[in-house]
């Protein structure tokens, strides 16, 4: 079972906007490697990168035996009517503190 974590994320630079994030979005990212090789040897997250993701899980879509977790995370953050690149920044940065922190939790 899925605990019932929330991460908020802050979508623009002045802190006007937030994103409540899922466990299960974090997940999704985690089983489809949605930011693996996505930021370019710059390391910069731009409205650019935020694209290149949305086409990459468009195309995952297609294919996908089972496309409905890939779906409620463009539809509940990816494409969410907030989400820039500041945002994606912020999202990264969320995603690899869960990740640490699950890897941690997995190896006690």
């Amino acid at each position: 079972m899925i605990k019932d974590t929330m991460i908020s994320i802050q979508l623009n630079e002045s802190g006007t906007h937030h994103l409540e994030i899922e466990e299960r979005h974090l997940i999704t990212i985690n089983d489809y490697a949605l930011f693996r090789d996505l930021v370019d040897s710059t390391g910069y997250v731009t409205e650019q990168t935020l694209d290149k993701l949305k086409f990459n899980v468009r195309s995952l879509i297609a294919t996908a035996d089972t496309p409905k977790p890939l779906i409620d995370l463009c539809y509940e953050v990816i494409y969410h009517p907030k989400m820039k690149g500041y945002g994606l920044k912020n999202l990264i940065l969320a995603y690899l503190d869960w990740e640490k922190a699950t890897t941690t939790t997995h190896a006690s």
